[in-house]
C-alpha cells in the first residue's frame, strides 16, 4: 500500500463484491447524464483518482461520456492497481498508476477531467488532495467529485445511520468554502439478486447496522441520493 493512503472500508477487502455495487449503481444513466452534461470529455485527458479496479476506466475511454484523448487511472492499493491494469490493458488509451489524492504521480497540468468517486471520504480532512488537483489540471479543466448526500433518500437514512461521525451540512459548506457548486443527482441502486444487494449492504456498514437495514427492507431497488461536486479551474 503507498504510504499516506487511508483505507477504503468496502472495496479494499471486498472487490467482487464491490463489482455488483457498481453495476448496480446508476441503473437508468441519471449519474452518467449529469457527469457528461458538467465537463467536456472528448479528445481531452482524464483521471480518475482513486479508481479501484479500474471498473470505470473503459467508459471514459470507449466514449461513454465522449471519447478521451487518454485516461489515467490511480489507486493506492497494489492488488486492486493489478486488476485495473488486467481490466484496461487492451485498451491503448489507458494507464494505471500507483499513488494517492494527495501525491498523485502526474506532471503539472497534464490532466483536463478528473472524475473521484467516493474517494474524498466527504470532505473535511482531502485538502491535500485539493491542492494536487491545483496543481495537476489545467486551466480550464474541470474537476468532478462524487460524494454520498445524507441528508435525503433510503440510502441517505442508512448513511446517517452506519456513519454518524459524518455531518452533512459540514460536508456541503467545506466544498462550498474550497469553490465548489454542488448538482444533487437521483442514482439509485438495482440489484439483479436479494444475495446480491445484501452482499453489497454488509461491504458498506458495520454488522449490526447491517443486520438492522436487511431486517427492515426487503426490495431490490433503493432510492440512493448522491452529490457532484464541480470545479472549473
Amino acid at each position: 500500500m503507498v504510504a499516506g493512503a487511508r483505507p477504503s472500508p468496502n472495496i479494499w477487502n471486498n472487490p467482487a463484491v464491490y463489482e455488483l455495487e457498481n453495476r448496480a449503481a446508476d441503473p437508468d444513466g441519471r449519474l452518467a447524464a449529469t457527469l457528461s452534461s458538467l465537463a467536456a470529455w472528448t479528445d481531452r485527458t482524464v483521471l480518475d483518482i482513486g479508481c479501484g479496479t479500474g471498473f470505470h476506466l473503459p467508459f471514459f475511454a470507449a466514449g461513454a461520456f465522449g471519447r478521451a484523448g487518454s485516461v489515467v487511472g490511480v489507486e493506492p492499493h497494489p492488488d486492486l492497481v493489478a486488476i485495473a491494469w488486467r481490466r484496461t490493458r487492451g485498451l491503448g488509451n489507458v494507464r494505471v498508476l500507483e499513488g494517492t489524492a494527495q501525491a498523485l504521480p502526474l506532471p503539472d497540468a497534464s490532466v483536463d477531467v478528473v472524475h473521484a468517486r467516493w474517494a474524498y471520504f466527504f470532505g473535511p480532512g482531502c485538502e491535500p488532495g485539493l491542492a494536487e488537483l491545483d496543481r495537476v489540471v489545467r486551466r480550464g479543466g474541470t474537476g468532478l467529485l462524487i460524494d454520498n448526500d445524507g441528508t435525503r433518500s433510503t440510502f441517505g437514512s442508512w448513511f446517517r445511520r452506519g456513519y454518524p461521525m459524518v455531518d452533512p451540512d459540514e460536508v456541503e459548506r467545506f466544498w462550498s468554502r474550497h469553490g465548489w457548486t454542488r448538482t444533487p443527482v437521483d442514482m439509485g441502486w438495482r440489484f439483479e439478486s436479494r444475495a446480491d444487494f445484501e452482499a453489497v449492504v454488509r461491504i458498506e456498514f458495520a454488522p449490526a447496522v447491517a443486520d438492522q437495514i436487511l431486517s427492515e427492507y426487503d426490495g431490490l431497488e433503493v432510492d440512493y441520493a448522491v452529490n457532484v461536486w464541480s470545479k472549473d479551474f
